[in-house]
Order: structure tokens, then C-alpha cells, then sequence
């Protein structure tokens, strides 16, 4: 730098014209500062050019993680970080006034700190990505969602860190300043209840896991797999396929049927035959069902029963079990059951009921 003023000084005494001098600073000063300017921010476009090209292709090279993640931080220091930065250095040859010199220093500290905040968060993101790489390495059936939570608070909580550290640095009264906004915090926070009940649920969510990601529960009258549990609300794939986003609050208030963490499913169904039926068959079916049930692996048979004489039927009553929560290999079970029960009646001449009336007419004598 003393250079450059001896310099400055030598070509002010040959071109006095550069003595001129306009807001404080002589013509010559302001020559400097654009030649220091465009210097470095030069040197820091080579930099990004050269070194960090070279530093990735030794990062991409080794087995190491680490390395990339330091690669990646340096090179998200964009042009504007560049720009601001060699800003700040050719202003260091100017006279600037008090104000000048405040918008200076409070653009650099406010780009520095979003891009130091902005690594913090890649390391953040990082740090949480191979915490949840282990836990799914421990545990394939491991919920991620929990993790992500987190991890968006935590990042959350760091900007508003540095976002009042910038603001303290900028000369305000923090404390001054949270006093003055006590009232209206009291009004935000009423008029946002409902998000913070939301927010408060999800760690609810998160620590008591009523259910993952996966899971296929039932909401009242929603039903659908889990996609994504976030910090205000969760969201499911319904079997039809649209998705219902229903909010955390309501989640810890509500009953919720968990269906993934059902590891037996006991399955009721009935069919009725009909009423001319001989008390032969009617003593035959129960076994017929029996049989039919000991020819599929995945069911266990548990009753077959003659239950009640219905309006139109005879009404029999089946129990069976099934070893998973899968609702399509119960369906599949299900279906094998009909098609076999169909088919053995057919042989065994039973039919089935259906809604029938029998209209009984008298003849009265005399007419």
C-alpha cells in the first residue's frame, strides 16, 4: 500500500491534473482505488478459476468426504462476495465520510456473514446427512423425517443467531429493540397460535413416533401412506393417490390407527346361502370353508360358524389371521378364498343368497 501511495504521489507530481479534487478525494485516488479494485477482484476470479478447479479434482480423487464439503464451501463464494470484497479494499485509498464508510462496512460485514452463515449450513447439512447415513446403515426401517426436522430448526435457530449479531453489530439496541417489540411479539405469537400448536406438535411426533414415514395409518375419515412429516404438517398418499396434507395439531389430538405397526391382522367376513337349503349342506359348509383355508400358506383359520337367519339368507360367519399388514396380500388372500368357496359350491349344488321376496296369497272362501 505504500507503494501504491508513493506511486500515486510521483504521477500527481507529473499529471497535476489528477490533483483535482472531487468529494475529498483527488482524481489520482480515485484512479488507485478502480485499479485495486479491478486487481483483486482479478485475483479472486483466478483464484475461483484455477485453485479451487485444481482443489476439486484432488478432493474428487481421494475417499474422503470431508475434502468435498471444504471445496464446495469455498466455491459457493460467488461474484458478489468478490465484488463486495474488493470494494472494501480499494476504499481503504479514499477519504470517505463517516456515512460512506458506514454503508461500507455494514454492506461487507452483511455479505460476509450471509456467506460465512451459508457455509455453517453446508456443514450443518452435512453433519446431519451422515447422521442419518449411519442410522439408516444401523437401521434400514430408520424415519428420516424426524432428522430433517431437526435439521431445518437448527439451521432456523442459526440464521436468527446471526441475523441479531449483525444487527447489534450495526450499531442497534438489541435489547432496546426486543423490548420494544414485546407488545407486538405477544400479538404475533397470538395470531399465529395455530402454527406454533403445529410446530410444537411435531416434536410431539418426533419423540413419540406414533408412526414413520411409510406407515399406512387412518385419520378419522383419512387414510394413506405417509410421505413426509414436517414441521407443520404431514403429509400421506391416499389409495386413490391424491395426497392429504393434514396439520401436526390435529395429528396429536386425533386417534390414529397405525396399520404398519400391526404385525397380525384378523380378518371377519360373511356370506349367506339361501334358505332351501338341506341341513346336510348347511352342516357341511363350516368344513368346506376349513378346507379351503388349509390350502392357502399366508392364512390361518381361526372359525367358520352358521351365524343368524337373515331377511333372505342364512348367514355364515368366517374368522381367519393373516402373518403381515400388507392390505394387497390380504386382498389376495381374500380373492383365493372367494374363488375356491364359489367353485366348491358349485360342486356341492349350494347356492348363494340374494335379495328375494316371497309374496304368500290367500283365497278367501266365499269369494
Amino acid at each position: 500500500m505504500e507503494f501504491l501511495s508513493a506511486s500515486l504521489v510521483q504521477l500527481e507530481s507529473d499529471y497535476p491534473v489528477l490533483l483535482a479534487d472531487f468529494f475529498g478525494n483527488s482524481v489520482g485516488q480515485y484512479f488507485l482505488a478502480f485499479f485495486l479494485f479491478v486487481i483483486a477482484y482479478g485475483i479472486l476470479k483466478l483464484f475461483k478459476r484455477h485453485v479451487i478447479k485444481r482443489l476439486r479434482k484432488f478432493a474428487e480423487s481421494t475417499a474422503w468426504d470431508l475434502d468435498n464439503l471444504v471445496v464446495k464451501i469455498i466455491d459457493s463464494f460467488g461474484p458478489l462476495f468478490y465484488t463486495i470484497l474488493s470494494l472494501f479494499l480499494s476504499t481503504q485509498v479514499l477519504n470517505l465520510s463517516p456515512f460512506a464508510e458506514r454503508i461500507v462496512s455494514s454492506l461487507v460485514l452483511i455479505i460476509v456473514a450471509f456467506f460465512l452463515t451459508k457455509g455453517a449450513v453446508m456443514v450443518v447439512d452435512y453433519s446431519f446427512d451422515h447422521v442419518l447415513r449411519k442410522k439408516l446403515e444401523e437401521d434400514g426401517s430408520f424415519d428420516s423425517s424426524a432428522v430433517s426436522v431437526l435439521s431445518r430448526l437448527f439451521k432456523g435457530v442459526l440464521w436468527a443467531v446471526v441475523i441479531i449479531v449483525i444487527i447489534q453489530n450495526l450499531g442497534y439496541n438489541i435489547t432496546a429493540l426486543a423490548a420494544g417489540l414485546g407488545i407486538g411479539g405477544l400479538a404475533i405469537a397470538f395470531a399465529l397460535q395455530n402454527v406454533l400448536g403445529d410446530i410444537f406438535a411435531s416434536f410431539s411426533i418426533y419423540f413419540d413416533r406414533p408412526f414413520r414415514t411409510g406407515d399406512f395409518i387412518i385419520v378419522g375419515t383419512d387414510m394413506g401412506v405417509v410421505k413426509q412429516i414436517g414441521i407443520k404438517s404431514t403429509r400421506l398418499e391416499s389409495l386413490q393417490g391424491e395426497e392429504v396434507v393434514i396439520s401436526n395439531k390435529e395429528l396429536t389430538e386425533s386417534r390414529v390407527h397405525n396399520y404398519k405397526q400391526m404385525t397380525r391382522r384378523r380378518i371377519v367376513f360373511s356370506f349367506g346361502v339361501t334358505y332351501n337349503t338341506s341341513q346336510e349342506k348347511l352342516e357341511k359348509i363350516p368344513g368346506i370353508v376349513q378346507d379351503i383355508f388349509e390350502s392357502i400358506e399366508q392364512a390361518d383359520f381361526d372359525r367358520a360358524h352358521f351365524k343368524s337367519f337373515g331377511d333372505f339368507s342364512l348367514t355364515y360367519e368366517v374368522v381367519y389371521y393373516m402373518n403381515t399388514s400388507d392390505y394387497v396380500a390380504y386382498m389376495d388372500v381374500q380373492q383365493d378364498c372367494n374363488l375356491k368357496l364359489k367353485g366348491q359350491f358349485e360342486k356341492e349344488n349350494i347356492a348363494f343368497a340374494f335379495p328375494t321376496q316371497t309374496i304368500l296369497m290367500r283365497k278367501e272362501q266365499g269369494k
